[in-house]
């Protein structure tokens, strides 16, 4: 049964929450308290993986989006990322041939999220 047919078995609606945990979990600020970068946090895959189940211990939801962050791709194609404290990530200037060059060193550089 899927949990789509489940919630109707059970005359309830599917929730969709989206969360931005650092901004309120104190579990969630303790771990990220760990690094001295959020890219540092995002290619740990203990801790990434710890994250991505908080809401699910704190909640009981049935499922949880993987903690990363869409701009570890331009990290791993290295175009420069940097959060700004106080204002929010920056990306260096768009370089086209860091796409055209691309290669398996970005595939290397990522296996830490997709583990």
């Amino acid at each position: 049964m899927t949990l789509i047919e489940k919630a109707r078995t059970q005359n309830s609606r599917p929730l969709w929450l989206m969360r931005q945990a650092g901004r309120y979990l104190p579990e969630y600020r303790e771990v990220r308290q760990n690094y001295p970068s959020f890219l540092d946090f995002c290619y740990s895959k203990e801790d990434a993986a710890k994250v991505t189940l908080q809401p699910i211990d704190r909640f009981g939801f049935d499922a949880a989006i993987i903690f990363s962050d869409i701009r570890v791709i331009p990290d791993a194609l290295g175009q420069k990322v940097e959060f700004v404290k106080g204002e929010g990530p920056q990306l260096g200037a768009f370089n086209p041939e860091l796409f055209e060059t691309a290669s398996s060193d970005v595939l290397q550089h990522l296996t830490p999220v997709f583990n």
